[in-house]
């Protein structure tokens, strides 16, 4: 079978949810980075049922599979030793959380991502610099990407703010999170399910950012996220 292939935007929290699942089963992969002026790297797979070219997308051999929770999912199958990601004790806890992950954390990234000119300039600058792309879209990514990255972080404020900033609107999910794991090593018990992967995945997001200082200034998350990201490496 040929090595996995995963399509992704490097700032994407859905595509680094994805990765923390592949880290954690042992299973390899080669990171494709996607440009997002014109996403000619997924031309090849056609649209979605809804007509966007959507990251992330894992091919494998001739199977293709879209959105990083039916991914997540399904890796348990292509590697069926080590962590499993759903068991049946942990299956409903773990999916619970991935929609909070989903449905709440992700969506307030942005703001603490690139809600800041300096954000979200090193944030175009970033993606710039993990891709293969040429120095022309390079320059292009990091002049108008920065400014539609601005752009979203402001709507999403806008919208989930209620005259929060950032700052404020993550402290409120690692609230949540400080509830979810308790007195626990991992988030569901003693190993790591699905919903490691996926919150561990999508705080990566900001570990090059000022913000991850939010985590570090929680030691219970703190030794969540240092304990999730050892076995990572091991995996």
């Amino acid at each position: 079978m040929s090595t996995m292939k995963l399509y992704q935007f490097e700032l994407c929290p859905y595509c680094h949810k994805v990765k923390a699942g592949l880290d954690l089963k042992g299973i390899p992969y080669e990171k494709i980075e996607v440009n997002p002026m014109n996403k000619k790297e997924l031309a090849h797979f056609g649209p979605t049922p809804d007509g966007k070219k959507k990251v992330p997308v894992v091919e494998y051999g001739d199977k293709v599979l879209r959105e990083s929770t039916d991914i997540l999912r399904w890796l348990d199958e292509v590697k069926p030793e080590g962590h499993t990601l759903l068991s049946d004790d942990t299956r409903e806890q773990a999916e619970e959380i991935n929609t909070w992950v989903d449905n709440d954390l992700t969506q307030i990234l942005p703001t603490v991502l690139y809600g800041s000119w300096g954000q979200s300039i090193k944030a175009a600058r970033l993606t710039a610099k993990t891709s293969n792309f040429s120095r022309f879209d390079n320059i292009k990514i990091s002049l108008f990407g920065s400014v539609i990255m601005k752009m979203i972080a402001k709507r999403i404020l806008k919208r989930r703010g209620n005259g929060q900033t950032g700052e404020q609107l993550l402290s409120t999910e690692l609230d949540k999170l400080e509830t979810w794991l308790g007195d626990k090593p991992y988030l569901c018990g003693d190993d790591v399910t699905l919903a490691d992967a996926s919150t561990h995945g999508a705080l990566s997001c900001v570990k090059e950012f000022p913000a991850f200082r939010f985590i570090e200034e929680r030691p219970q998350i703190k030794a969540w996220y240092d304990r999730v990201s050892e076995l990572r490496s091991q995996a």
